[in-house]
């Protein structure tokens, strides 16, 4: 029996199953927030148990049932799934249950579709898609005769299926090479930070943990912020002046969670490079929430992935105000900073932030006196160039007495230029 799938679906039927294999579990609450992210309305939520998936239908023939009841009770319009079915799965929930079946990488997929905004962002989610798609181009022309075997005996089914797979890779590899050159295009302006020696920081954390917000109120941009799952898609960067630093760049980035698919994580590498070239990572924690420290693991788990997980990071504890606790900064044993409570909502806190952002960012700063000869008036304009002098005197002999603060990378450029002994 086969059956016409809606455009779209809003009243949905929910799906999670307890698996005994520990990587295979998801949040059910975790997954009810998802779907109203994606817009859909949460009809029934059928849960159960298994100690591994049925390699045809996911769940076994009496759960199969109570979902098809609820789907003829509720006349719901699409069944979710909490859990990465494969193409066939798909195919045969579908077929048995008459309706359109969407897993946890589709659904993630489609809140991502919805959020995009820049240019950047749609084909990073258009690249996911057409990817995940590609596996599951049979389910669209089941209607359709499919035969094999023999000169002239091929159905239109199996004509077109092969016509879309080669729409499908032409269309990938397009999406692709433009993505290369937005790659090329930012690795041009980070190489031209790294040239002026200005550092990164990075906002990184679980969706909905406040990167956003904690963005905002820093930098006094009006970045898109809500209390959603996957507010924020595409990344924002903005110029930053830190006391006793100087210029810094803030990059807010899309929001980690359990269990990433893959092929996001692909689609999203020239986002995640932000991440990837940062001189530090602010990873921002809900702390308010049950789940921070599940949430914490899954965040170094795909830091890992990315291969990140050897930059700075300095932990933030967001969302103080609902915690009955007062601003503070932890240290370890050193006496550097290693995490700050605060709350992005409020500002309570945030002084305390930037103080530790600069410590730390500022730790490979050089801090000297100089006095320049009347003729090293070159290597005293090559500091005023780099904004590192914070003042200036004269001696009687027109010697100029110079307060200079710059990153080591810069100093140590300029000393191979000035003639020696420069003090």
């Amino acid at each position: 029996m086969f059956f016409d799938r809606p455009e779209s679906g809003e009243r949905a039927v929910l799906v999670h199953l307890n698996l005994d294999s520990e990587s295979e579990r998801e949040d059910p609450r975790e997954f009810e927030e998802l779907v109203l992210s994606a817009g859909g309305d949460p009809a029934a939520y059928v849960m159960g148990s298994r100690t591994a998936p049925h390699p045809g239908t996911f769940v076994g023939s009496g759960k199969l049932d109570e979902i098809r009841d609820e789907v003829a009770l509720h006349e719901a319009e699409v069944v979710m799934f909490n859990h990465s079915l494969s193409p066939s799965q798909e195919r045969n929930l579908e077929a048995e249950l008459e309706c359109r079946v969407l897993d946890r990488t589709g659904l993630i997929l489609a809140i991502f579709a919805q959020r995009a905004r820049t240019h950047e962002g749609k084909l990073q989610v258009e690249l996911a898609q057409l990817r995940h798609m590609s596996t599951r181009l049979v389910r669209g022309w089941t209607h359709l005769e499919r035969q094999k075997g023999g000169i002239g005996l091929r159905g239109p089914g199996e004509t077109q299926l092969e016509t879309d797979r080669r729409l499908l890779r032409v269309r990938i590899k397009s999406i692709t090479g433009r993505l290369e050159k937005v790659r090329k295009q930012r690795d041009q302006g980070r190489r031209s930070r790294r040239r002026q020696e200005i550092p990164t920081v990075s906002l990184v954390g679980y969706t909905n943990a406040g990167k956003s917000t904690l963005f905002n109120y820093i930098t006094q941009s009006g970045v898109y912020a809500a209390d959603q799952l996957f507010a924020t898609l595409d990344p924002t960067l903005r110029r930053l002046e830190l006391e006793n630093v100087g210029p810094v760049v803030l990059a807010d980035t899309v929001g980690f969670i359990a269990h990433l698919p893959h092929k996001l994580v692909e689609a999203f590498k020239a986002t995640l490079e932000e991440t990837l070239n940062a001189d530090l990572l602010l990873h921002v924690i809900d702390a308010a929430s049950g789940e921070r420290e599940d949430n914490i693991f899954q965040v170094h788990d795909v830091l890992q992935e990315i291969g990140a997980e050897e930059i700075p990071r300095l932990e933030v504890f967001n969302k103080l105000d609902l915690l009955e606790q007062q601003p503070r900064i932890d240290r370890d044993a050193d006496g550097k900073p290693e995490r700050v409570w605060l709350s992005a909502v409020t500002g309570a806190g945030v002084d305390l932030l930037l103080q530790a952002v600069s410590e730390l960012v500022g730790q490979d700063m050089v801090n000297e006196a100089l006095d320049l000869a009347p003729d090293q008036g070159q290597l005293r304009a090559a500091f005023y160039a780099l904004g590192a002098v914070e003042s200036e005197d004269y001696a009687d002999d027109g010697t100029a007495q110079l307060q200079v603060r710059l990153p080591r990378a810069d100093w140590n450029r300029l000393m191979k230029k000035g003639p020696e002994p420069l003090f």
